[in-house]
């Protein structure tokens, strides 16, 4: 089918990935290498992280639920310590691409796994990256927040919704995140889907200009 909409994650794709945040924390603490991810994946979706990111838990029982699962891990990292690391750069190539794709009339989404109160804006360093925050998420035809929708990648059930806003067929998107195991459920219901790596976005900004037969 012929591809109509382009449906992007936020963080790791339209900014510099949060893993690189977690390993330089890492680094400087002398935590082992990808701990932190190693927190939130071992409770993937019933952990501290992602009912934050459901919105279940206030900010107060994330803080300690997180600090309990790392400790239980060996390292003590508590939830308002990660929040800390979420501040982070965004990529102007990746922003003008969106802006080339939906002007040449392809649909826009974007899916984002956040927390209560954490809209773009809340991972800016500072008022500019906050304007450029705000400008980026009007962008979009349909935007979905975890915290708000009360679900988050990978359940299917968040890129149902978004096809149901886009009135668009899984066939007819492409999806972009930076994270396999959120791609692995849009490409199941028949999605295209580019992985943006952690170190580099660059090769996946070029598969997203040569599916989109776009200049990017």
């Amino acid at each position: 089918m012929k591809l109509r909409a382009v449906i992007f994650d936020m963080g790791g794709v339209f900014t510099e990935s949060p893993v690189s945040a977690f390993a330089r924390y890492e680094r400087a603490n002398g935590l082992p290498e990808r701990f932190i991810g190693g927190v939130v994946k071992a409770r993937l979706n019933d952990g501290a992280f992602s009912r934050f990111e459901r919105a279940e838990i206030s900010l107060d029982e994330f803080d300690e639920a997180f600090a309990a699962e790392s400790r239980a891990l060996g390292h003590e990292v508590t939830g308002r310590t990660l929040l800390s690391m979420m501040k982070l750069d965004f990529r102007p190539d990746m922003v003008s691409a969106l802006d080339r794709i939906a002007d040449a009339g392809f649909l826009t989404g974007c899916i984002t796994n956040n927390m209560p109160g954490g809209g773009a804006e809340e991972w800016a360093r500072d008022e500019a990256g906050r304007r450029t925050a705000e400008a980026l998420m009007a962008k979009f035809d349909h935007v979905i927040e975890s915290a708000k929708a009360g679900v988050r990648k990978p359940e299917l059930r968040i890129y149902e919704m978004m096809c149901e806003a886009l009135s668009v067929a899984p066939a007819e998107c492409c999806f972009v995140d930076d994270l396999g195991v959120n791609l692995k459920p849009a490409a199941a219901m028949g999605m295209r889907v580019i992985r943006v790596a952690f170190e580099d976005h660059r090769p996946a900004l070029a598969e997203l200009a040569a599916m989109t037969g776009l200049d990017l």
